[in-house]
């Protein structure tokens, strides 16, 4: 299924025209190589179509006859209408008011799909809305219902199991590298909501002391702990710096953010795995702004022909900073997780710009 019907391998691409813009202004000896693991390519436009794949056949192995699943941008909530249509299950998807307003053009695949998209209104109608719905739901509906998650959140085994699904982008992405540099990266850069593409590129390194790890995602304007519902307490937290993320069953970590176009993390809490990596000093946390992001949406497109989704458009926004200020004989290997598609007319807004 991964090879013929998503297309995996995913390529590996030196984006070399991007490296020579980024070594300009930087000092003679600096300026890192940069690579991207091209899971935009995957059939249905993102990472998420790995690890519902597995998801919807385990699905079908527990006798389940009917799935659900949330979404935020609905890249996950297209992944699992595909992979339901494949399979001929009916799919619901739970997504927040505010997204489906934002996200209509992947509000209209899933329907093309024969998903049904069941709006949510509580709360700010945004993803976090949208998984508690869905778990709420699910408590009710056990006997016959699968519940597909798509991040490394909710309750065990679910972070594992999506983080095992989605380990293939790094287990890939490594063999990927020995074959054309010879050697490991030195730094592994991804965006990060929930954690599903960022763990699926790290965890396969996690044994490697070379490649070290950087999640980037919108910075937040605040972080509060508070109590979570009876069916979330499951889900292992984590907010936007290492040095709040924490790990236990019955509070979690709120992000108040300051995003405006791009809104791309509204996930209540990362996996378990996320804030594990960050206790062993192998992740850094850090911040991209939406001007950023933006601003390296537009640079991609512009030097690679490659138009990034918003989400990895942060970790690009990481990138821009980082291979300038690292030695020139190292390596920078970005996950591309999703593309630009769903995001134009956003971007177009922002920029003013007439469709």
């Amino acid at each position: 299924m991964l090879t013929h019907y998503v297309g995996r391998p995913s390529p590996l691409w030196y984006a070399g025209r991007l490296t020579e813009h980024l070594r300009k202004d930087a000092p003679a000896d600096k300026g890192a190589k940069v690579y991207f693991k091209r899971d935009e390519l995957n059939h249905t436009g993102a990472h998420k179509i790995n690890a519902v794949l597995g998801q919807i056949l385990l699905a079908k192995r527990m006798g389940k006859t009917r799935i659900i699943a949330e979404t935020g941008a609905g890249q996950h909530g297209v992944a699992t209408a595909t992979a339901c249509a494949l399979f001929d299950l009916p799919c619901t998807v739970f997504m927040g008011a505010t997204d489906v307003e934002r996200q209509q053009p992947n509000v209209f695949r899933m329907k093309l799909l024969g998903a049904e998209v069941r709006p949510v209104t509580a709360g700010a109608g945004t993803l976090k809305d949208a998984m508690n719905e869905a778990l709420r739901y699910w408590v009710g509906n056990v006997d016959d219902t699968y519940y597909c998650i798509g991040t490394v959140a909710g309750p065990h085994p679910y972070p594992q199991m999506v983080r095992d699904f989605q380990s293939v982008i790094g287990t890939e992405a490594k063999a990927q590298m020995q074959e054309a540099e010879g050697r490991l990266p030195d730094a592994l850069v991804a965006a990060i909501g929930g954690g599903s593409n960022a763990m699926g590129l790290f965890y396969p390194s996690s044994t490697t002391p070379r490649s070290r790890c950087s999640a980037s995602r919108p910075p937040a304007a605040a972080c509060t702990p508070r109590s979570t519902p009876r069916a979330s307490r499951r889900a292992a937290p984590a907010c936007c710096t290492a040095t709040a993320c924490t790990c236990c069953r019955t509070r979690t970590a709120r992000c108040r953010r300051r995003i405006r176009s791009a809104r791309v993390s509204t996930i209540p809490a990362s996996g378990r795995s996320i804030p594990g990596c960050t206790k062993l000093g192998r992740v850094q946390y850090v911040g991209a702004t939406d001007d950023e992001a933006l601003a390296a949406f537009q640079l991609c497109s512009k030097l690679e022909g490659i138009i990034p989704a918003l989400e990895p458009a942060h970790a690009l926004a990481e990138v821009i900073k980082r291979a300038p200020t690292m030695p020139r004989e190292s390596i920078l290997l970005m996950n591309l997780c999703g593309r630009g598609d769903k995001d134009i007319f956003t971007v177009a807004r922002h920029l003013g710009v007439e469709m």
